[in-house]
């Protein structure tokens, strides 16, 4: 067991934070309270002065997939050679060892949705994993997150050579790839079993049907709002669960979106980076508040590495400076993404039963002269 004791805990389930101590037990919480003792043989850490916090999480990144210092060897986020390949798997590229990832933990982003790329119509699945350990498996804290497609200048920039042009082609690609694998599901139901009359497996297929069912959303990468609209064209069309990511000229079609506040997740950023392309000319801080301000669910991103993964929560005070109310820059990475990811019925909130990912800044997190002074991962002090 271990205790921490004497920390204001904003808890991520009242808004006023309030001092007291969390209890932990193997990787779990078991209890949090004003005054807590220490049970006979826990171990105690006195975090006086200190603010704790529930574990940063980072809704959408590339953290694991794309190597340190080097190029094209470590950079397995994107496989450029088919615009649809729903069949691959994050797990099969992210490297625990790659030092992006510690760096993640020390800073207390204990948990990320990381994936493919842009460049891919439908790029495959993503991976929740927290920032700690040395086998992926061991790290999954969901398996699959979502499915990754994409939308915009990427795609029409990778695969314009190779039959894709315009921003129709791409979503035709999208259509495509949703028919026929509705069509694959109605051939093995007619089939009932009988292997003489099943069709012949499909990889991509097969790797679609869990989003036909409704059991993973489609993580559509979209910039501009005409982008964000087409994804969620699509996703009404073929009744399909849906998060936007990106959402850069959200701001822009906010009382649209605000329809879709209590069923489309809303990841926001990269936004501490130059506009580097045309789809981008509307990047601005006040996104985040804009579409909060609406009632939608907004998380802050880095989309690790344009920014890196140890600045989520200076990117959350950047948008707090830029208007957003401070408590829901502080849900906008911890709540909000585990929602976002489906996974906030173990992280983003300090709450008994679950994750012991707890960790405890001195000064405000938001603010650059602020330090991580303690990181626990599932019950494990890291820091």
């Amino acid at each position: 067991m271990l205790l921490i004791k004497n920390g204001m805990i904003h808890d991520l389930v009242h808004k006023t934070p309030y001092k007291g101590s969390i209890l932990t037990e193997g990787t779990k919480i078991k209890a949090i309270g004003k005054s807590i003792k220490a049970p006979e043989g826990a171990e105690v850490i006195d975090v006086k002065g200190l603010d704790i916090y529930p574990g940063f999480i980072d809704a959408h990144a590339h953290l694991g997939l794309d190597g340190y210092g080097i190029g094209f060897e470590g950079a397995d986020y994107n496989e450029m050679n088919d615009i649809c390949t729903p069949q691959l798997r994050a797990i099969d590229s992210f490297n625990p060892l790659d030092p992006t990832v510690h760096q993640a933990a020390m800073a207390g982003v204990t948990c990320v949705a990381t994936g493919q790329g842009s460049s891919n119509a439908i790029g495959g699945t993503w991976i929740a994993v927290k920032t700690t350990g040395k086998c992926v498996d061991d790290m999954i804290v969901k398996d699959p997150v979502a499915m990754k497609c994409a939308l915009g200048e990427n795609p029409k920039r990778c695969y314009r050579d190779k039959g894709n042009y315009a921003r129709m082609s791409t979503a035709a690609h999208m259509r495509e790839m949703i028919l026929k694998t509705k069509d694959y599901m109605a051939r093995k139901a007619a089939a009932n079993g009988d292997p003489a009359k099943m069709p012949g497996y499909d990889m991509k297929c097969e790797a679609m049907i869990p989003v036909l069912n409704r059991e993973i959303p489609l993580k559509v990468h979209a910039h501009q709002a005409n982008d964000i609209l087409t994804a969620i064209r699509i996703a009404k069309e073929f009744n399909l669960k849906l998060t936007l990511e990106h959402v850069t000229e959200g701001h822009l079609i906010a009382d649209e979106l605000a329809k879709y506040k209590d069923e489309v997740p809303m990841a926001v950023g990269p936004t501490l980076t130059h506009a580097s392309k045309f789809e981008l000319q509307n990047k601005s801080w006040t996104t985040p508040a804009v579409l909060s301000e609406k009632g939608c669910l907004v998380s802050i991103v880095t989309d690790s590495p344009v920014v890196p993964q140890q600045y989520l929560p200076l990117c959350a005070g950047l948008a707090v400076q830029a208007g957003m109310d401070p408590y829901e820059g502080l849900k906008a990475i911890t709540i909000n993404p585990a929602k976002h990811i489906g996974i906030a019925d173990r992280v983003g909130s300090l709450e008994v039963g679950k994750d012991a990912d707890i960790i405890a800044y001195k000064g405000n997190p938001f603010e650059v002269d602020s330090t991580c002074e303690l990181v626990i991962i599932n019950g494990e002090v890291i820091k």
